[in-house]
């Protein structure tokens, strides 16, 4: 499995201050890395119609994709929270779109705690594209 960077984990903790949740106040950061390097930051987006709301991993995935990206190695995702921060459903169910089952996400929390596992950890028994 591919070692997260640093320089990941930076960039999705220093997301978290560019957060807008101003109903949960729950920041969550994103760094979603692409095969060429290129790093997409993403951050949650709340909306006052919550339904709406935008979570920082899927925030990263459509800036990288409306750029032209599909080709991803890793994703970092970080909350303050005392233990890594946990995607919810739809978030994995994107990454299980545009990742490779063995891809990384490593989930970081406060105080530099770190949990590195799979696309495929995350989301066992995922739909695809094969199940249509």
């Amino acid at each position: 499995m591919k070692d997260v960077k640093q320089e990941w984990i930076n960039v999705a903790v220093e997301a978290l201050d560019k957060a807008y949740v101003p109903y949960s106040h729950f920041p969550v950061g994103a760094c979603l890395v692409t095969k060429s390097g290129k790093m997409y930051q993403g951050i949650n987006i709340e909306n006052a119609s919550f339904g709406l709301t935008n979570c920082a991993e899927r925030t990263a995935f459509f800036k990288a994709v409306s750029d032209g990206e599909k080709e991803f190695i890793h994703l970092v995702i970080a909350g303050h929270t005392p233990e890594p921060i946990s995607p919810c459903g739809a978030c994995r169910q994107v990454m299980v779109e545009f990742c490779a089952p063995d891809m990384p996400v490593t989930l970081v929390g406060d105080n530099g705690v770190v949990k590195t596992m799979t696309v495929k950890e995350l989301l066992p028994y995922a739909f695809t594209e094969e199940d249509l």
